[in-house]
């Protein structure tokens, strides 16, 4: 397990260290621009103590060599200050190395919540590691431990369960499996664990994030590309919840959302980011009870804290200096600011010189990032090996990645024992999203919202049907239209591929041409499967009586192969529901469902009726793993 606190020499080194820094020195530390923002020699300049790649923040081009050489680069930088303190790159790797094209890209965490095996989560978290370690990188930015109570949410695919038991054990596998066998081990990656706290309890409606009257200037959201026009998007509810206020009590924030956050600290994590969301009205960034006093205090985190990219500026928008006060007084220790770092610096510089801040307040701030500089070996070994790249993408990452996409597929309908299906009979399968490996990996996929198409090299569903079967058995149509009847068709069906606030959504259905395709289909075939590519359950309980199969595969990232592994009968399912199903619009938001159409622990094996587990009974305990 990663070390929880510094060896004594360490501790040392770092109090020793913080004696001889200036003001402008140690605001330097606290100071995270993005890449893409940062001017030549600034890092040396300014004493920057990290610098991040954004969603899509990629080299050009976007290999791991090219990632590897932009980020020594910055690292190179950062020791020719006056005390060489080594940057801490950071990068959203929450499914793998996911930027970087070629890399392996595993389910999300919805998914790796129905396999429901720790084990394989912290053998991911060790495969992430190393292609992460290969550019050079010592910092991702998860993993999220939320435990989303609507599933309008566009961030609920970041969430491995509603059950915090659940939450709790399988994100310390993945920081487990990030550190090895230590934080200074040379394959470690620090993680993040994110969004503290109860960002995932937000009320509809209560989002403040996008002003319509000011889109054509907000430079954060110029970024997201997206397949539909912005203002439709708005329309559907895009940042309607992401963002936004929790409106709970404090026991059931204590009950429900702060577990994940103990267990982690306990796991040895020493970073975290706050959330954007505000809990009862006081925006996260500057609500010092809880990043101070609970956090820092009652449950001893040694870390440092990292705000969210622009997410101080929330707090007073339009009284920027005021943000940077009560930010930094309540507990925040690093600031992402991605594009105005200067003002950042100047402004914080000016709180301190004013008595706003206090000299302590900034000690503490740096002395934590130190501190994880110094677990993590930087100043003893600032550089990864650059053999590790052979290992970006390799095949035994991509066979654990293929492994967790066929035990997170939940089996939700198999009437008449359509599944598994014959290997050796002709099968139609219809839809574009069959062979769209864009739609697989869905959001933080190559660039922020992800895309659609061949944006990295994997295997849709379609390859891996085909594979299994021969190209000969397997007929594909992409509109579902044929001349002939089939003994089975497969529709794959997806949601567009989308991230944070921008997959809220007011409703969760198969849109009118899904189902008019799902329709064709049906009427040539005898049987019918139907495969679901989602970041969250779809209303599906009208139509789910005309199909034969259901399967819930949620975003299995590049290996589709471990999809038609599961079809084929080539493993069995095994993955369970994490997340309540909802029966209708009207119980989207879990409180409100009095009668899921499938609950937690749910789903089927073929041949054999509903099977109920258990999550965190069925997992085995860490101490025999």
């Amino acid at each position: 397990m990663p070390p929880q606190s510094l060896k004594p020499q360490d501790q040392q080194f770092v109090a020793r260290l913080l004696a001889q820094m200036t003001l402008d020195e140690k605001i330097g530390q606290m100071t995270q621009p993005e890449k893409n923002s940062v001017k030549p020699g600034d890092v040396t300049r300014l004493s920057l103590g990290s610098v991040l790649s954004g969603g899509g923040g990629n080299p050009d081009p976007n290999t791991p060599a090219a990632w590897r050489e932009m980020v020594t680069a910055f690292i190179e930088e950062s020791l020719q200050t006056r005390l060489k303190i080594p940057l801490l790159y950071g990068v959203d790797a929450v499914h793998g190395h996911n930027n970087v094209v070629g890399a392996t890209i595993f389910p999300h965490n919805i998914g790796l919540g129905a396999a429901g095996d720790a084990d394989l989560v912290r053998r991911i978290g060790r495969a992430t590691a190393v292609e992460v370690a290969a550019t050079n990188v010592r910092w991702t930015f998860a993993p999220a431990v939320s435990v989303p109570q609507d599933l309008r949410w566009g961030r609920t695919y970041e969430g491995y369960s509603q059950d915090p038991a659940a939450v709790s054990e399988l994100a310390t596998a993945l920081i487990e499996g990030l550190g090895g066998d230590g934080w200074d081990g040379p394959t470690a990656v620090l993680p993040s664990v994110k969004h503290f706290v109860a960002d995932a309890a937000t009320t509809w409606g209560s989002s403040k994030r996008v002003d319509r009257s000011a889109l054509t200037t907000d430079r954060t959201l110029a970024i997201a590309q997206m397949g539909q026009d912005f203002v439709e998007l708005l329309d559907l509810g895009a940042w309607q919840i992401d963002q936004g206020d929790a409106e709970i009590d404090e026991a059931t924030l204590r009950a429900v959302h702060l577990p994940p956050y103990r267990a982690a600290i306990e796991a040895g994590a020493l970073n975290v980011m706050a959330s954007y969301s505000a809990w009862q009205g006081l925006k996260m960034h500057a609500h010092r009870s809880l990043l101070t006093d609970v956090l820092k205090g009652e449950l001893g985190f040694p870390g440092f804290v990292v705000s969210d990219w622009e997410g101080i500026d929330q707090i007073h928008p339009g009284d920027y200096d005021r943000c940077v006060v009560e930010a930094i007084n309540a507990g925040i220790d690093m600031v992402m600011v991605p594009f105005d770092y200067e003002r950042f610096i100047a402004s914080l510089r000016r709180a301190v010189q004013a008595g706003e801040v206090s000299e302590a307040r900034i000690d503490d701030a740096v002395r934590r990032i130190l501190t994880a500089k110094a677990a993590l070996g930087l100043f003893r070994q600032p550089h990864t090996d650059p053999a590790l790249l052979d290992q970006v993408g390799c095949a035994a990452h991509r066979a654990t990645a293929r492994e967790a996409v066929a035990k997170s597929l939940v089996l939700l309908r198999n009437a008449g024992n359509v599944l598994p299906l014959d290997p050796h009979a002709e099968l139609l399968v219809a839809g574009a999203d069959a062979d769209d490996l864009g739609a697989q990996c869905g959001g933080w996929s190559i660039s922020w919202m992800g895309g659609r198409g061949p944006t990295t090299p994997g295997t849709t569903l379609l390859e891996g049907l085909r594979a299994e079967a021969g190209p000969d058995r397997v007929h594909f149509s992409l509109n579902g239209e044929v001349d002939r009847d089939y003994s089975v068709g497969v529709v794959v069906v997806a949601e567009e591929p989308y991230a944070e606030g921008m997959g809220d959504r007011a409703e969760l259905r198969l849109s009118d041409a899904q189902l008019a395709l799902i329709d064709r289909v049906r009427a040539r075939c005898a049987r019918l499967v139907v495969v679901l590519l989602s970041g969250r359950p779809l209303i599906v309980t009208g139509q789910l009586p005309d199909w034969d199969a259901f399967v819930a595969a949620w975003l299995p990232g590049t290996e589709g192969q471990g999809v038609a592994d599961a079809l084929f009968g080539r493993v069995p399912f095994t993955g369970r529901l994490s997340f309540d199903w909802p029966r209708s619009q009207e119980e989207l938001r879990r409180s409100q469902g009095t009668s899921p159409l499938f609950r937690i622990g749910e789903g089927l094996a073929p041949g054999a009726p509903l099977a109920v587990r258990s999550l965190s009974a069925s997992r085995p305990s860490r101490g025999s793993t």
